[in-house]
């Protein structure tokens, strides 16, 4: 008898150490089954498809190059003013491209979240049209960010709606429909070859792919995140965020890896960001005597924080060591996109090339970085105009003038139109579009939407309308006189809110039915960011997704 007690107490000695180590590691399971299933090669060459040998004669459609950051806020870049750690970090290159060419005065993220902002831009309409309200994420995901630590400072609660799991469709097919028309497929289809490179998080299922919604060739990752470089690289900082989940998640779980044409995922070489830069300078000298289409989906900056040791060694003034490794990154990003710039001018394609810059959302929340997004209110993830305002620059010499300032407001929505037109190819007729051509040189008036769920905002003219349902709450702003949103005028104009609600629910009728629910719901404070302490008084709005 005195044996099987002992036997018990060491079964359920072994039962809690398991449990304990299981508890610990089992952040770590999504990423170890996925390398699993899908290992990751070792790096190998990209040789991009080469054009013809010698330029055509006569004149030829303009290149058009489409450059999107992730994640980057209003102020981390110079050309406002302001820029990292009070400009500590200068972006010429970026700047450039709003400086020799246009820069629109306000622009506008189609979503407060990439993933929609995404599917927007290569389609100009609102994703909700064809169901694409949410970003797309796994159910591990989910579930591991939202069990976070128990507080007891009076923060709301994250939600996570296990209930919506039952009759989910497989994360891989959550995407841009094939229903829908892409901006590379238009532009294949009148004689342009088409190229993606970076960041995709438009659908993982081999019909959702770039090579399945018009992009000749496609090199980089399509989930929502990668590893810019292996954690334990010499060449590399990195800055963990421990207040943030879902920094806690993306560590032991993102991969380093890209895939070429939908092939096996391989290592990448060097950092990413450089790595992407290296790839659209040879994609660009492979392309310079046919008319391309170059979509370069950066992910910087976004999480997880990862700067060449040379870019952070560069920043000694930034003391914060989170700031720096961002402005590092900033300071890669911004030199990366200069090689891009230079190359187009020293193939003698600059003439004939429209470039266009912008950034998915505003800046994080979760980096703890404060500035990203100011003077404006808010942060990525709520439709305040710091989650919204966005660089919009386009350049092309000889057809904008330098220093061009367009009044805007111009929207994500717009690049599909705007692409189009610089391409001369016609816009589809079958299906509604909700975009303009900016090289118009100026936005007409309109209403513009936004939604994820039940948080929503209209801007029609100078007044802009938010409505949520967590807190039920509505936010009112006369933008012409209160652009950073101080002023909350609903309960002095209650007939203006009532009219601009009335717009939104008209707008809702108009779209469609989300092919996924959101799983999560997550309070994000509007003034400060996640690595603050919460207070009483802090105005927050729930986000879905």
């Amino acid at each position: 008898m005195r044996r099987l007690w002992i036997g018990l107490a060491l079964v359920a000695v072994l039962a809690v150490a398991g449990y304990a180590v299981f508890e610990r590691y089992k952040l770590y399971l999504p990423g170890i089954i996925a390398r699993w299933r899908d290992p990751i090669a070792a790096n190998r060459p990209v040789v991009w498809a080469p054009g013809p040998r010698t330029p055509p004669a006569g004149k030829r459609p303009p290149n058009i190059v489409l450059i999107v950051a992730d994640d980057l806020g209003h102020n981390d870049i110079t050309f406002y003013g302001g820029g990292v750690a009070g400009g500590a970090v200068p972006t010429p290159a970026i700047d450039s491209i709003g400086r020799d060419g246009a820069s629109v005065a306000i622009g506008y993220a189609a979503n407060a979240t990439c993933s929609p902002s995404r599917a927007a831009i290569l389609t100009g309409r609102y994703p909700t049209r064809f169901g694409f309200e949410f970003t797309a994420v796994p159910v591990a995901f989910a579930r591991a960010v939202s069990r976070v630590e128990r507080h007891d400072d009076g923060r709301p609660p994250v939600i996570f709606h296990e209930e919506r799991t039952q009759g989910l469709i497989d994360y891989p097919l959550m995407g841009v429909p094939p229903s829908e028309r892409t901006l590379a497929e238009l532009l294949k289809g009148a004689g342009y070859h088409t190229m993606q490179i970076g960041k995709w998080h438009l659908g993982e299922a081999k019909p959702l792919q770039p090579r399945a919604q018009g992009f000749d060739e496609a090199l980089g990752f399509l989930a929502g995140g990668g590893m810019y470089a292996p954690e334990d690289s010499p060449d590399v900082v990195n800055a963990k965020l421990p207040w943030d989940p879902i920094d806690r998640f993306l560590w032991p779980n993102l991969p380093y890896a890209v895939q070429w044409n939908g092939g096996q995922r391989f290592a990448p070489k060097g950092h990413l960001t450089d790595y992407f830069t290296d790839q659209a300078v040879a994609a660009i000298e492979a392309n310079r005597n046919r008319p391309f289409f170059l979509y370069l989906a950066y992910n910087a900056p976004h999480t997880p924080l990862q700067a060449t040791r040379a870019d952070y060694d560069a920043l000694p003034q930034i003391k914060d060591p989170v700031q720096r490794v961002y402005g590092a990154m900033i300071r890669q990003l911004d030199r990366g996109i200069g090689r891009v710039l230079a190359t187009l001018k020293a193939r003698g394609l600059d003439e004939n090339t429209l470039v266009i810059f912008t950034s998915d959302n505003g800046g994080a929340w979760y980096t703890g970085i404060r500035e990203s997004n100011a003077p404006f209110r808010g942060y990525k993830a709520t439709y305040f105009e710091g989650g919204l305002r966005v660089p919009f620059f386009l350049r092309w010499p000889g057809k904008i003038a330098p220093g061009a300032r367009l009044p805007g407001p111009a929207h994500h929505l717009d690049i599909f139109a705007t692409a189009a037109a610089a391409a001369g190819v016609p816009l589809p007729t079958d299906r509604p579009l909700d975009g303009v051509s900016l090289l118009a040189r100026r936005a007409p008036s309109r209403t513009l939407f936004w939604r994820s769920g039940e948080t929503k905002a209209v801007r029609a003219g100078d007044w802009k309308l938010q409505i949520a349902a967590r807190p039920n709450k509505a936010w009112l702003y006369d933008l012409a006189h209160d652009p950073t949103e101080r002023r909350n005028l609903a309960s002095a104009d209650p007939a203006r809110v009532a009219a601009l609600r009335a717009l939104i629910a008209a707008h809702d009728r108009a779209q469609g039915k989300p092919l996924w629910p959101a799983l999560i719901e997550a309070p994000v404070r509007i003034d400060v960011p996640l690595n603050a302490p919460w207070k009483p008084g802090q105005e927050y709005v729930y986000w879905s997704n």
